[in-house]
């Protein structure tokens, strides 16, 4: 029996988090959630999972003291990590200094600090689960397949919302639009980053993290099915793929229950009537896909400018004061600044993230 804590327990991977440790209570049991502002929601499930006040926070109110109050109440043997943006940073951080098991889902935890983070994984012997439903299949597949034998990583890309829209129209398309992914259910700024590739983007960072694999070993494919996952290419230049119908609880449920893979109850996927179709990512047309890689190729803190310059001007295309097109137009003209800084702590990353915010917001 696993002791699990959730974190970013009202949002979409919470939610299919305490999803899977309902349906597998004889594996999990739940030990500790936290939300940011939905406090009734919060509560109700402190009432249905049966936990007591010392095991649930409200970040917006307790802030990283209330975060760490959980973890040391609950003592868990793992903690899924489904805070969004840069504000699950430390989350991540409190987790691994205490040597627990981490199953990640938010990005800025490798994009913003990686060298940091994997630092504090290794000296504390604690393990680092990717959720992204890619990043969850790499990691699958170079297990299976050995590190020693991958010669390139392909990522899979849905291509969002606009992805057969040319560039004249790009200019016209509204937030509303952009909120209509065609395959996932997800929170307002990640769909905009689907859509404009930022989020892709930002998976190649992690990618190249995670995995340690240079950039130019890394690929894009566009896949508007999202059927597949994503693939490695072997040293004798044969592709593997991870196949699911597209559902979160899959690399959820992978990560919970690893090393071991055991059954989901899950929708088994069928490939009968089925058609999938791959595309090469339009760079042109959507440039924070390359911005990401030339900042993932570089030291410094250019990744953490990526990330800040993203976050102001996705929530400015959301808050409709610029046009879509004008989100990679402020990314890009922060990242001609000199982040070649390397962070050596966790108050260089945030020094680094509030000076790339307030770049950003200078342009709006």
């Amino acid at each position: 029996m696993k002791k699990v804590i959730v974190l970013g327990a009202t949002g979409s991977i919470g939610t299919s988090a305490l999803d899977l440790i309902r349906k597998h209570s004889d594996e999990f049991t739940l030990c500790g959630i936290s939300a940011n502002l939905s406090k009734e929601k919060l509560f109700a499930l402190k009432e249905e999972f049966g936990l007591n006040e010392k095991n649930i926070t409200l970040s917006s109110a307790d802030g990283e003291d209330g975060i760490a109050r959980i973890l040391d109440e609950g003592k868990p043997d793992i903690v899924v990590n489904g805070i969004a943006g840069a504000a699950g940073l430390y989350p991540s951080k409190l987790v691994l200094e205490r040597g627990i098991d981490l199953a990640l889902a938010n990005k800025e935890t490798v994009v913003m600090a990686w060298p940091l983070i994997k630092a504090l994984a290794d000296k504390n012997n604690a393990h680092i689960i990717p959720v992204d439903s890619e990043h969850s299949a790499i990691f699958c597949l170079i297990n299976q397949c050995g590190k020693e034998n991958i010669d390139e990583i392909i990522i899979t890309a849905s291509g969002g919302p606009f992805r057969n829209m040319t560039k004249a129209e790009l200019e016209n398309v509204t937030v509303e639009d952009a909120l209509k992914h065609p395959t996932w259910q997800m929170g307002a700024k990640i769909t905009v980053d689907s859509a404009s590739l930022a989020n892709k983007g930002l998976e190649v960072i992690e990618a190249r993290r995670l995995f340690g694999i240079s950039t130019d070993k890394i690929k894009v494919v566009v896949h508007p099915q999202s059927l597949i996952h994503s693939l490695v290419r072997t040293n004798d230049g044969i592709m593997y793929a991870q196949i699911s119908n597209p559902d979160m609880r899959h690399p959820i449920y992978g990560a919970l229950s690893w090393p071991d893979i055991i059954p989901s109850g899950l929708e088994k996927f069928s490939l009968y009537g089925k058609t999938m179709e791959f595309l090469e990512p339009r760079y042109d047309d959507f440039p924070l896909l390359k911005t990401a890689f030339d900042a993932a190729e570089k030291a410094g803190g250019y990744t953490i400018a990526f990330n800040a310059a993203d976050e102001i001007a996705a929530h400015a295309f959301i808050d409709k004061k610029i046009k879509f097109t004008r989100l990679s137009q402020i990314v890009q003209k922060v990242m001609e600044k000199d982040w070649t800084r390397t962070p050596e702590s966790f108050d260089d990353v945030f020094e680094i993230d509030r000076k790339a915010r307030e770049e950003a917001g200078a342009l709006l």
